[in-house]
Formats: C-alpha cells, structure tokens, sequence
C-alpha cells in the first residue's frame, strides 16, 4: 500500500463528514492544550484552524 492509496482512502472517510472531522480536530487540540504550556495554546489553535481551512478548501 503506498501514500496515494492512503491518501485516498483519508479522503473517503472524511468526504461528507468535514464536521465530524472538525469536531475532532477540536477535541484533539483541547488534549493537546491540556498536556502543554499555556503559551503554547496559540500554536495549538493555529494549527487546528489551518486544518479546518485546508478540508474547508477540500470541498471545492
């Protein structure tokens, strides 16, 4: 199995669930916030938002 097919099948399971994967994203940022510094937060939440624009660009 090479990275396109994993690539693919990553598009699959997120094709029509982009809020579900949001909600995850957010979930995953918040654990990730919970084991960090707090001055790390904002390079949490930049990177959670970059993801939810990328899927976001995806649906085009």
């Amino acid at each position: 199995m090479g990275i396109e097919d994993l690539v693919s099948k990553a598009k699959a399971a997120v094709d029509g669930n982009e809020e579900q994967v949001k909600d995850a994203l957010d979930k995953a940022g918040e654990a990730v916030k919970s084991r960090t510094n707090d001055h790390q937060d904002s390079t949490v939440d930049s990177v959670i938002e970059k993801a939810k624009d990328y899927l976001d660009e995806q649906k085009k």
